[in-house]
């Protein structure tokens, strides 16, 4: 695991080449089939060439294009779905590599949360439709408090969309007895990719110039042009979210281009806060360097799970 454009992909690519394995996307966005460029899929990146060999072989993922853009998927569907990739995986005699930068995710399937799924509620929709998103915060705050809730990341309640969602959750555990959800316990080892911060920016902005060049606001307009309404793209947050209230005419180019890059940095920021805080909560991160050989680090990384 590690921020965006440090390199984590490319690693548990060579990883699994390397032990005979499939990963697993812990990315919240790349569940959404055609949202390609903006969530960063880059499928190509799953084809790799083993040294000494002119083959290419293609590693298996999952996790990847299972929901129809629009729908709002979530954490426990995350962890069904975790759970049977994994336990497919395992029952072939695969290793599973998980792969990602949403730490909400990686952290509640292995510590194992036990979560219920949470039904949409109509009536508290329409109650909150028309309060601001500092009126929405103050009372998601409230409601955590008398939750002892911190399952889900408020640095992700962005939009008014997401505040509500964040609500009706925990008015529902608030209200509702949460069954014991049995989720087993999985021995891991845990890999973070540390990559300079002054290098973090270089590759982050980089990478916006280059999915801006390769069609991320055309593919914004097909899936507007699907019947996709413009408020559930800019619920999916940063690339969305500023692509598109530039599609539909309600910013520039330059000034989407500016705050989407600052959205992005600070999107980074958040991620390694996330994995601090796990460092904390006492999980043990092994941090490689970025710029260390791809061999090198793959070698290491087979040597700490031979040992633990």
């Amino acid at each position: 695991m590690g921020p965006t454009a440090c390199g984590k992909t490319s690693l548990a690519v060579a990883l699994a080449a390397e032990i005979g394995g499939e990963i697993i996307s812990a990315d919240s966005r790349q569940v959404y089939r055609r949202m390609d460029i903006g969530t960063g899929k880059d499928l190509a990146d799953y084809t790799i060439v083993l040294p000494g060999s002119t083959q290419p072989i293609r590693i298996p993922y999952h996790l990847i294009d299972i929901c129809e853009p629009g729908t709002k998927y979530n954490l426990f569907e995350y962890q069904r779905d975790f759970l049977t990739a994994y336990e497919d995986i395992v029952g072939r005699g695969a290793w599973p590599v998980l792969c990602g930068g949403t730490g909400l995710y990686i952290e509640s399937v292995l510590k194992g949360y036990s979560l219920s799924p949470v039904p949409q509620n109509v009536e508290l929709r329409k109650r909150l439709e028309h309060k601001s998103l500092e009126e929405l915060t103050t009372m998601l705050v409230d409601l955590k408090m008398q939750n002892g809730s911190n399952m889900h990341n408020k640095t992700d309640v962005d939009t008014v969309q997401r505040a509500i969602r964040a609500i009706e959750i925990e008015e529902y555990n608030l209200h509702t007895p949460m069954p014991e959800r049995a989720f087993p316990q999985i021995p891991y080892i845990i890999i973070g990719v540390d990559i300079d911060r002054e290098e973090r920016r270089k590759r982050i902005s980089e990478r916006l110039k280059q999915r801006l060049d390769e069609g991320m606001a055309d593919e914004v307009r097909r899936l507007l042009d699907e019947g996709i309404a413009a408020e559930d793209l800019i619920y999916y947050g940063l690339e969305y979210k500023y692509v598109t209230e530039y599609v539909v005419g309600q910013t520039t180019y330059d000034e989407m281009f500016r705050r989407l890059e600052i959205a992005i940095h600070q999107f980074a920021k958040r991620q390694m806060t996330w994995f601090r805080g796990m460092e904390r909560r006492g999980f043990t991160i092994h941090w490689m360097d970025s710029r260390m050989p791809m061999a090198e680090r793959v070698r290491e990384i087979v040597r700490l799970a031979q040992t633990s």
